[in-house]
C-alpha cells in the first residue's frame, strides 16, 4: 500500500453577506484534505470554526501532525485518537470514508448498509438584516417547506414577525446563535408559538444554558454550540429536545453517526447542520440527513461557485451530488 495525504486552503466567495448574530462571513476557508492510494483518491473538507478556536492554520497543523499515521495506513478508528473533535478530523475521516468506498468499488451507503441519497427538504437561511430586509428575502422562498430564520437579541419578535408574514406557510427554525439570556428566552415564547416556530436552536450560550434544566417550554429547543459528541449527552440531554449534529464539530462522520445514534437513543430528536461550505462537506453530511427530523445543510447556496458536480437545492428540496462526486463510484 502506498498512501499520500494532502491537505490545502481553499476559499469560496459568498453571493451575498450571511449574518448572524456572531458576525458576518463574506467567503468560507475550508481545509481540503485528498488521500491517494494505489492510483485512487478519497477527498474530504474541513471547515475551521473561530468560535471553537480553530483556524485554518491550526487544522492544516493538526492534520500536518497525523501525517505519517494516515500514511502509513491508520484508519477511521484510529483516527479518532489521534485528533480532537473537530474541522481537522473531519476533513481526514470523511476523506477516508470516500477513500474507502472507492477502493471497495462500493458507496458509502453500501459500505453502512443504508439507502443513497435523495432529495430531501433542507432550510433555506434568512439572514440578520433590518426587518423589511428579512421579509423581503422570506418573500423569495416562501415555498419552501423549511426556513431558518437568524436572529439576534436585539429585536427578535420584529425580526420573527416579518419572515412569518412574507412566508406564511414555512416551517420555522429560529436561531440566535447564543445570543439570548434566560430573561429574553421566557419574554419570547408566546412570540415563538404565536408565530408557529417549529424549533428553536441554542438560544443561550454553551456552559451557561444550565437556565435550561427543569424548563418547561412550548416550543423544541435544540442544542447546536452546545453538543459535539456523543460524550455531551449526559448533561445536553437534560437541557435541550433536540442535538445538531454538524460534522465540523463531531470530527467526521465516523463521530456523527455515533451522536445521532446515541442521541436517538435517549429519545432526542435530530438536526443536521452545517457551516458555510462547499458541497464536498454537505456530501457527507446527506448520511446524517437521512436520520433527521430537521435538516440544515444550504452552506453551499451561499456560495458564488461551487465545487463541480456539487449538491443542488430546488426551492428548500436539496438534490445530492452527482455520482461520483463524494463516496460514490
Amino acid at each position: 500500500m502506498s498512501r499520500n495525504l494532502s491537505a490545502r486552503h481553499d476559499r469560496f466567495a459568498l453571493s451575498q453577506p450571511f449574518r448572524i448574530s456572531r458576525g458576518v462571513k463574506t467567503q468560507a476557508d475550508v481545509v481540503t484534505v485528498t488521500l491517494d492510494q494505489d492510483g485512487v483518491a478519497g477527498r474530504g473538507e474541513g471547515v475551521p470554526y473561530p468560535r471553537y478556536g480553530e483556524s485554518i492554520e491550526s487544522a492544516l497543523a493538526e492534520i500536518e501532525g497525523v501525517r505519517a499515521a494516515i500514511e502509513a495506513g491508520a484508519g477511521r478508528t484510529e483516527l479518532l485518537g489521534l485528533l480532537p473533535a473537530g474541522a481537522a478530523r473531519n476533513a481526514v475521516d470523511c476523506a477516508l470514508w470516500d477513500l474507502e468506498a472507492r477502493l471497495a468499488g462500493r458507496s458509502v451507503a453500501q459500505l453502512i448498509g443504508a439507502p443513497e441519497p435523495e432529495r430531501l427538504a433542507s432550510a433555506l437561511t434568512v439572514v440578520i438584516d433590518t426587518p423589511p430586509a428579512m421579509g423581503l428575502a422570506a418573500r423569495r422562498i416562501a415555498d419552501a417547506p423549511l426556513i431558518k430564520v437568524k436572529v439576534d437579541a436585539t429585536i427578535p419578535d420584529t425580526q420573527i414577525r416579518a419572515v412569518r408574514q412574507a412566508a406564511p406557510d414555512a416551517r420555522l427554525i429560529v436561531d440566535p446563535n447564543e445570543s439570548w439570556d434566560r430573561q429574553l428566552l421566557e419574554a419570547m415564547e408566546p412570540v415563538l408559538v404565536e408565530h408557529r416556530v417549529d424549533l428553536l436552536e441554542q438560544p443561550l450560550p454553551a456552559g451557561p444554558d444550565e437556565a435550561l434544566e427543569g424548563l418547561t417550554y412550548a416550543i423544541p429547543i435544540c442544542a447546536d454550540e452546545s453538543v459535539h459528541v456523543a460524550a455531551d449527552l449526559d448533561i445536553v440531554s437534560r437541557r435541550y429536545t433536540h442535538v445538531n449534529v454538524k460534522l465540523d464539530k463531531s470530527g467526521g462522520l465516523t463521530a456523527g453517526f455515533e451522536l445521532a445514534h446515541a442521541a436517538r437513543a435517549r429519545g432526542l430528536g435530530l438536526m443536521t447542520g452545517c457551516m458555510v461550505s462547499s458541497s464536498l462537506s454537505i456530501a457527507a453530511a446527506l448520511h446524517v440527513a437521512r436520520m433527521s427530523d430537521f435538516v440544515d445543510l444550504d452552506g453551499p447556496i451561499w456560495l458564488k461557485e461551487d465545487r463541480a458536480g456539487g449538491v443542488l437545492d430546488e426551492r428548500g428540496y436539496m438534490l445530492p451530488p452527482q455520482k461520483g462526486f463524494w463516496g460514490t463510484v
